[in-house]
């Protein structure tokens, strides 16, 4: 009895072979036609039809000789870095960052704009992305995806953005306009998500597929990363610690009318701002304070103290029921406080609760929501770019 072959068998492991071997000169560089074949295990027939018909498609160029022994240099190739482009968007109250990459994942462009003066959300997402693609030198109708990073909630379910507290005029229908102004692939992404995603590739939690991440700036975040993957919730609500409900402090009973939440009451900037100057320090900003504190040594250790245990009633409460392994404490407020906050933050979770995850400071310092929607683009782009090379 024959053994029964499954059609399209051949088209798929060209569409495998094809992606493993994009996927090598991303993460390698410039490659010959035989060591790629030596990396792929395939032979040198092989290896060399890929790379033809990578080349057909756009995909990989020649960029160089690689000086052999005996007989003619071998060609190198790389991936075309304008075979494709991304845009990411980090969407703030005042100002508006966008950045544009190629599918290489270098940054080429950024450009940054206030949002003070209009309530044309469309508008401004369009400048942005526009003049991010023009400082790249790419037409509109190469960037592939644009992913934006906003504070709030945006519907697992829809795409949209549902509710976002300090943008009044981002509202249900935003996504569709903005895919219809833009022609493209368009994604919203709450912005402590993406601060995730850009730790998980290249902050704390690198090599951790298992982490949460606390924000810790005007307002209070939490990002959940499980297996790898973002969790999100049924409604897009998964980490909005800021509504926790904590002793202390009193609870809002209707969250539409823009009360301050409990726990932002209490761990928020303006909280860390009311605590310095119950201990005597005066500042500008939460992350002043904090650095102050820092630099006054044992004078600013009360001040340490104290944020960490209000940031372990949310820590600790996301812990009990989740039981990461690491959490990250990022922001700006995080950030400033560096490991002395995130250590005494480790240990007050440790004294009340039976978990004892680790806690670390950030790894990131510039732009971590910019980055983060970059990588998510990417990311998609190329599922898309390299995972469809075989026509």
């Amino acid at each position: 009895m024959s053994a029964t072959r499954l059609p399209g068998t051949p088209r798929l492991l060209r569409a495998l072979n094809d992606r493993a071997a994009l996927e090598l000169l991303l993460e390698q560089g410039p490659l010959t036609r035989a060591r790629l074949g030596e990396l792929t295990g395939l032979s040198k027939v092989t290896a060399s039809q890929l790379v033809e018909r990578l080349e057909e498609r756009g995909l990989v160029a020649r960029v160089g000789e690689q000086a052999g022994g005996r007989g003619p240099n071998a060609q190198l190739y790389a991936v075309r870095p304008g075979s494709a482009y991304v845009v990411g968007v980090d969407v703030g109250a005042e100002r508006v960052v966008a950045a544009c990459a190629d599918i290489t994942g270098a940054v080429v462009s950024r450009v940054e704009q206030s949002t003070r003066d209009t309530d044309d959300p469309v508008g401004v997402v369009h400048n942005a992305v526009v003049q991010a693609a023009s400082g790249a030198g790419a037409e509109l109708s190469s960037v592939r995806r644009v992913v934006l990073g906003t504070p709030g909630l945006v519907d697992p379910a829809s795409g949209d953005i549902t509710f976002a507290f300090n943008l009044p005029r981002w509202h249900r229908g935003l996504l569709a306009a903005l895919r219809e102004d833009l022609a493209t692939p368009v994604v919203f992404e709450n912005d402590v998500n993406l601060a995730a995603v850009a730790e998980a590739q290249s902050g704390a939690a690198r090599e951790n597929r298992d982490f949460v991440l606390v924000w810790v700036g005007a307002g209070v975040g939490l990002a959940i990363m499980l297996g790898g993957r973002l969790h999100h919730g049924s409604s897009g609500a998964a980490g909005e610690i800021g509504y926790l409900p904590v002793p202390g402090v009193p609870i809002p009973r209707d969250v539409s009318r823009r009360a301050k939440p409990a726990f932002q009451q209490l761990a928020g900037a303006d909280a860390v701002l009311a605590v310095a100057r119950e201990h005597g320090l005066s500042a500008d900003s939460a992350a002043d304070a904090v650095r102050a504190a820092i630099a006054a040594g044992t004078a600013g250790g009360l001040l340490l103290d104290e944020l960490a245990r209000r940031l372990a009633l949310g820590v600790a409460s996301t812990c009990v029921v989740l039981d990461p392994p690491l959490v990250v404490l990022a922001g700006e407020v995080g950030q400033a406080g560096g490991a002395a906050l995130a250590e005494r933050v480790q240990h007050e979770v440790a004294a009340i609760t039976l978990v004892r995850p680790r806690v670390v400071p950030t790894g990131l310092t510039e732009e971590p929501i910019l980055h983060g929607a970059l990588r998510t683009a990417l990311d998609a782009v190329r599922d898309e770019v390299f995972g469809s090379t075989v026509g």
